[in-house]
């Protein structure tokens, strides 16, 4: 069914080319669509995000809303037609929510009350005006079926409404993080042009291709990623099909191509224009590696936010892709083995205290930036931490996340135990906006907690006491630290042994008992034995100044040299001392005793160690694996044709520039894909590389020989050679 043809809308498209008319730029005219060669924001944004990091995440905790969901603050906005229901009873229609009412709950002091400091919104472009009845597909209110990136989604709000909604938040000390999906636009189906919008893109009111229009390859014509069971199919285990075909029926955007590339980061930089704090970007194990840590350098470049992707991972799914790209890409992760984990301790209970301490240790050796994954225990795809039957759950499950590792992430409703089953059931309409729940008290006060112990943003953990029901950790930063004890059983339990870094002292609960916990008593290292109550959780804090200088985390995750990055820990001081990168002084630009801004130094490409030297002449812990790049990066797709190969061996590419590993066949790129876009004995990948430089590389094939040795097989001849286009994707094909 065209769903154009059978509804009537009331569209109120904004174009972000109106703030031209707002700051005092003038637009240039191309077929008579106004395209703004620059944009900045407003200098009311600019004035208050004086005092807020967008790269620093280590004292935030994020709050996650599905923004047609939460408030409707203005009803004018809202769709007319078959887009939407007022009644709430079609839980694939608009409800309401607005960018102006997520700005009145700012207002009211709501988040300030909850103490979160940071508000994840849905993507906010403008999506397809269709509402598609096959399938239960329904409407757009999701905010993922991207028309046209440069645009607001009507619905939503217009620009005014978005950039009060950053001003709103930047003077209430919130950051604003927006979700992005560059992965795919709408619906789309071959056999029907008329299914909703047949996938169209427009950049800024003009068309550039629909899904069965599209003479430019702006999308990938692939195909459907295939899960069959009957036949024991199940192509989202091979990531070239998961990276190269349509994710459903969603038309998969090709990146590689030079328009799109252009295109979105352009759409990215005029967000960021807007005063945004961060971006989550959607699906990133379906687009290229490469053109993603392209797309990282191009913001950057431009100006760093703090950037986590989504990478699903299935029920206790170890994924090494997972945890390569998070140490490689350039931005961070959502951490799913987190979620996944904590589901089955608190909710489900299919899992014990074991598991969840495996969990914290085995993540704590994969990922090299633990503490700048973002964790979360419920979202908009998952069930709802809460089953409207066991309160405490809940609360358990909210201590556990509000004090562990990495950057909370805490879902619109659960501080009100909003219950829901998977999509769109766990999307229900804020239920109300009441202070008073335990939930509600646990966020508010392990919020404060996490701005004023660095150990919980920054800090390491150790368990300390540990059965199937019971989880004591301690994380502690410098001399900071912080104690937690959870009982998710149904039986008191005695602990005893219990030891600690807390000096000697007595300590009351940070959650005043909330959760039916105790004071402790510390005598030279030993907690004096006690009782946690069934169903019981307690944290305990001490904090002073630390002559003794920690890394917790550097962001952003990538740099040139010459580009600023924040180092956060504990016991800095406050006169200026020295960080290193490697051997290298980087220069300071602020330096406080839990935060330093330095310049990368000009260095050589490649890994590197960050290390602090306080003034006093304290040296700090190592903080291992910074990832120094050569400079901006784009993508380019290396193609090697009649590459023929025997059964286990692939193919790989090296060469003369760190990314390509500096001809080190340790660090060759790959392995290469052979099936979708290229066919063997033909192979390619799309790998991010120095603009503008000549690199030199070859391609390997490496193999399995006698008693399981690695063998490698190199490419004959000189090295091939290739100069890199300066800020657009390209293209290099060799012969074997």
């Amino acid at each position: 069914m065209n769903s154009k043809s059978k509804v009537s809308f009331k569209k109120r498209t904004i174009s972000l080319c109106l703030l031209a008319s707002l700051i005092g730029f003038t637009p240039i005219k191309t077929n008579s669509i106004p395209i703004l060669q620059h944009v900045t924001a407003v200098k009311g944004v600019q004035a208050s995000e004086r005092n807020i990091s967008k790269v620093d995440y280590s004292k935030d905790v994020i709050y996650q809303i599905i923004t047609d969901r939460f408030y409707d603050g203005d009803k004018s906005n809202n769709p007319s037609g078959n887009l939407y229901d007022a009644n709430k009873n079609d839980w694939k229609k608009y409800w309401g929510g607005d960018w102006k009412g997520i700005a009145d709950k700012i207002n009211s002091g709501y988040f300030s009350k909850l103490g979160v400091t940071a508000l994840w919104i849905s993507q906010p472009v403008e999506n397809i005006d269709a509402y598609i009845q096959q399938d239960g597909e329904g409407a757009p209110y999701h905010g993922y079926w991207a028309k046209d990136y440069k645009k607001t989604n009507p619905y939503f709000g217009s620009l005014s409404d978005f950039k009060n909604l950053v001003q709103a938040a930047h003077s209430h000390n919130l950051k604003i993080i927006i979700d992005f999906a560059p992965n795919h636009t709408s619906p789309a189906r071959v056999e029907n042009t008329g299914f909703g919008e047949n996938g169209a893109l427009y950049d800024n009111g003009k068309l550039l291709a629909k899904y069965n229009n599209d003479p430019d390859n702006i999308f990938h014509h692939n195909g459907s990623i295939i899960q069959d069971d009957k036949k024991n199919i199940n192509e989202y285990k091979s990531l070239e099909c998961c990276t190269y075909k349509n994710l459903f029926d969603l038309c998969d955007l090709n990146q590689q191509n030079k328009t799109v590339d252009k295109y979105l980061k352009d759409a990215i930089n005029l967000w960021i224009d807007q005063g945004i704090d961060g971006i989550r970007l959607d699906a990133v194990k379906h687009m290229a590696f490469g053109w993603q840590k392209s797309f990282m350098s191009s913001i950057n470049a431009h100006k760093p936010v703090f950037t986590f992707g989504e990478w699903s991972l299935d029920n206790g799914n170890y994924d090494a892709g997972n945890t390569n790209f998070a140490n490689n890409s350039g931005m961070s992760l959502l951490d799913f083995r987190f979620a996944r984990t904590v589901d089955n301790v608190f909710r489900y209970n299919s899992a014990n205290m074991y598991d969840f301490n495996n969990m914290i240790a085995s993540t704590a050796k994969d990922y090299e930036d633990v503490n700048s994954l973002v964790t979360f225990i419920d979202c908009h795809d998952f069930n709802r931490i809460s089953t409207g039957s066991n309160n405490n759950r809940t609360n358990q499950a909210l201590v556990a996340l509000l004090t562990s590792r990495g950057i909370p992430a805490v879902y619109y409703g659960t501080e009100h135990y909003m219950t829901g089953d998977n999509d769109p059931y766990c999307r229900g309409m804020m239920s109300n906006f009441s202070t008073n729940t335990t939930a509600f008290n646990i966020i508010s006060k392990l919020s404060a907690l996490r701005k004023n112990n660095t150990a919980i943003g920054s800090g390491t953990t150790k368990e300390r006491w540990i059965n199937n029901d019971v989880y004591i950790y301690e994380r502690q930063c410098g001399n900071n630290v912080a104690l937690v004890a959870i009982n998710k059983g149904n039986t008191d339990v005695n602990v005893s042994g219990l030891l600690t870094a807390m000096p000697n002292g007595n300590y009351s609960d940070v959650l005043q008992n909330i959760m039916s916990g105790n004071s402790i008593t510390v005598r030279n290292g030993s907690v004096n034995n006690f009782t946690l109550r069934a169903g019981a959780s307690a944290v305990w804090s001490y904090t002073t100044n630390s002559n003794s200088p920690t890394i917790g985390n550097v962001q952003q995750q990538m740099a040139k040299p010459g580009q600023e990055v924040t180092i956060s820990g504990d016991g800095f001081g406050t006169s200026k001392g020295t960080v290193y990168f490697g051997n290298t002084a980087a220069t300071v630009t602020s330096w406080s005793d839990d935060a330093i801004t330095v310049k990368v130094p000009s260095i050589s490409a490649g890994k590197v160690n960050v290390k602090v030297k306080t003034a006093s002449g304290a040296v700090s812990n190592v903080y291992k694996n910074y990832d120094v790049i050569s400079g901006d990066l784009v993508s380019v797709r290396f193609v090697v044709n009649n590459a023929s190969t025997y059964y286990g061996q692939n193919v790989y590419l090296v060469g003369d520039v760190p990314e390509l590993g500096s001809w080190n066949t340790d660090k060759a790129i790959g392995p290469f894909f052979n099936q979708i876009e290229g066919h063997y004995p033909n192979w390619y990948y799309d790998v991010a590389v120095p603009a503008g430089t000549k690199i030199e590389f070859k391609f390997i094939k490496v193999g399995t020989g006698s008693y399981g040795k690695k063998t490698i097989d190199w490419q004959s001849g000189d090295n091939r050679t290739y100069i890199v286009p300066y800020n657009t994707t390209g293209q290099v094909t060799v012969n074997w």
